[in-house]
């Protein structure tokens, strides 16, 4: 953990339910990222919707503008019955706070109420012009399609969260969705996909999700997060293995040692900074 405030210059919304309009396009900074991009890049991710929706979607949002209000609640300290003193909690640690807020949210259309695993809802909109396209938030995959996996449950069919949005990426990248990051209090789990939306640009990405809390009754507000993206780039990995010299083993130790003993090592000294992530 590390002290200091991550949070601190976030914008900071409350709830998760607004209707977020005014963006055409998005683009996020990838600086930071070694070897993939200057620290001056961003990459640009363009959305695009039918013309009879876009009055009544809310519009993809950077994560930053996501953030849950239990991030904010937490206590910067805690005490701890082993250290017999404060330690600083997960709202302090820049890795925990900086995942959270990567890339950017797809939103639930609008509200689904829930009773004990039936799903409903009221959602009135003009029919798309465009062909083969979704009108309901959401639609099932049978439990079939989940067998042999850990996400399989005994008659429990898998949710799907329909997509009205496409997305492109640039050329050479994929979109990587997955659920919205250390958010286990949503009452449902993102299946975790990988896209190549550079070229699969004119059909929607559905987001398969398990639903986990059979027992739930209450609503989805519209707006909720389902599933957290950014895109990576579609390069092979070269994995490459060394032993510690005498200077690297000197590092190492001289680094626990500052991070042991001194709060913010990590965000004062080897954070990057990360560019301003702006929409259009």
């Amino acid at each position: 953990m590390e002290s200091g405030n991550p949070l601190r210059d976030l914008p900071y919304p409350r709830g998760t339910g607004s209707d977020h309009r005014g963006w055409g396009s998005l683009a996020w900074s990838v600086a930071g990222m070694h070897g993939i991009a200057r620290p001056e890049a961003t990459m640009r991710v363009i959305f695009r919707c039918d013309p009879m929706l876009v009055e009544h979607l809310p519009r993809p949002v950077l994560a930053r503008s996501a953030l849950p209000d239990w991030l904010r609640a937490m206590p910067a300290t805690a005490y701890s019955a082993i250290h017999g003193r404060d330690i600083r909690t997960l709202k302090q640690c820049p890795p925990v706070v900086d995942a959270m807020t990567y890339g950017f949210m797809i939103l639930l259309p609008c509200d689904v109420a829930v009773d004990k695993g039936t799903f409903s809802w009221d959602w009135k909109i003009p029919d798309p012009k465009t062909g083969n396209h979704p009108r309901a938030p959401l639609s099932f995959h049978t439990p079939g399609q989940l067998a042999g996996s850990p996400f399989a449950k005994p008659g429990q069919a898998a949710l799907k969260f329909n997509s009205f949005w496409t997305i492109e990426v640039e050329d050479g990248w994929s979109l990587f969705a997955t659920h919205p990051v250390n958010r286990d209090d949503l009452p449902f789990r993102l299946v975790t996909g990988l896209v190549d939306s550079d070229r699969f640009s004119d059909g929607g990405i559905n987001f398969p999700a398990t639903w986990t809390e059979p027992e739930f009754c209450g609503v989805l507000g519209k707006g909720t997060p389902v599933a957290q993206c950014f895109a990576v780039p579609r390069a092979a990995q070269q994995l490459q293995f060394e032993v510690l010299d005498e200077r690297r083993q000197a590092a190492y130790a001289q680094t626990v040692a500052d991070v042991l003993s001194t709060p913010g090592v990590y965000r004062k000294k080897f954070r990057a900074r990360r560019g301003r992530s702006t929409g259009e």
